[in-house]
């Protein structure tokens, strides 16, 4: 029988063609080492609806509670609102101004219905809910700048032939399910709980210390800042102050 000596180049190829695997295997375990685990900031994207639907994007995940400024900001004021309140039609447009100005902060937006101007109060919180759920944030901010510029306040609401231009068949469908009522009567007892009773009222938190400072009524531009300054001077009582028993109901000048 004739036999075959392995050339000396076949022999080769099969001790290079192992150790090349052995390396590569050893260079990707290294890599994964040293990459280290997911920041715990960093949540994976919840798991999609369906098997073959796509994984949801950051502008999808977004909110509720509905956010405005940078997404990373140290501070964010928690602003406890109702869209029938004529102190926060005037208010809102002057802080999230001041938001834009101050990259540092984040406006988060708290609903707070008030008794004296239900049930419109939680019919107009619905549309903005609605208009972020099927919009998205930027829809729901352009949806409580439509609100405050259109309704007449105190329980009166917007006028029949003010049409809302973001109205759309889903929009309508989320409205009429009144699924977003569980959410917003969940923000006001919150409030309550927490003793706050009149709209605006301001909550500004130090993200990086979980220290806060409640600042009822309109906070000016000045205030706000004294507030951060504060945040950080690691001189905060040990105990918040507790709120002004401030009315919901009209009081002449009083905030509500």
């Amino acid at each position: 029988m004739r036999t075959t000596t392995p050339s000396p180049r076949g022999a080769w190829r099969r001790l290079v063609w192992p150790a090349s695997a052995a390396a590569l295997v050893l260079l990707l375990l290294l890599a994964w080492f040293l990459s280290g685990p997911p920041a715990p900031d960093a949540p994976l994207p919840p798991l999609p609806a369906g098997n073959d639907a796509p994984a949801a994007t950051p502008a999808q995940q977004a909110g509720p509670p509905w956010h405005h400024g940078a997404a990373e900001a140290r501070f964010t004021l928690i602003l406890y609102a109702d869209l029938e309140c004529p102190y926060c039609k005037a208010y809102v447009p002057q802080v999230m101004a001041w938001i834009d100005q101050h990259p540092d902060t984040r406006l988060r937006w708290h609903h707070l219905p008030l008794p004296a101007h239900e049930p419109t109060a939680t019919q107009l919180a619905s549309l903005a809910e609605c208009a972020g759920e099927t919009g998205g944030p930027a829809a729901f901010w352009q949806a409580v700048t439509w609100l405050y510029q259109h309704t007449r306040g105190n329980g009166q609401g917007v006028p029949e032939e003010a049409r809302f231009p973001g109205q759309s068949a889903a929009l309508q469908a989320c409205l009429d399910s009144d699924r977003t009522v569980a959410r917003i009567q969940a923000q006001a007892r919150e409030g309550s709980r927490d003793g706050i009773n009149a709209t605006p009222t301001l909550r500004v938190r130090d993200e990086a210390t979980g220290q806060s400072l409640l600042l009822p009524g309109p906070v000016e531009a000045d205030a706000l800042l004294s507030a951060l300054d504060l945040l950080t001077s690691n001189e905060l009582p040990a105990a918040p102050a507790e709120p002004p028993d401030l009315s919901a109901i009209d009081d002449g000048d009083m905030p509500r």
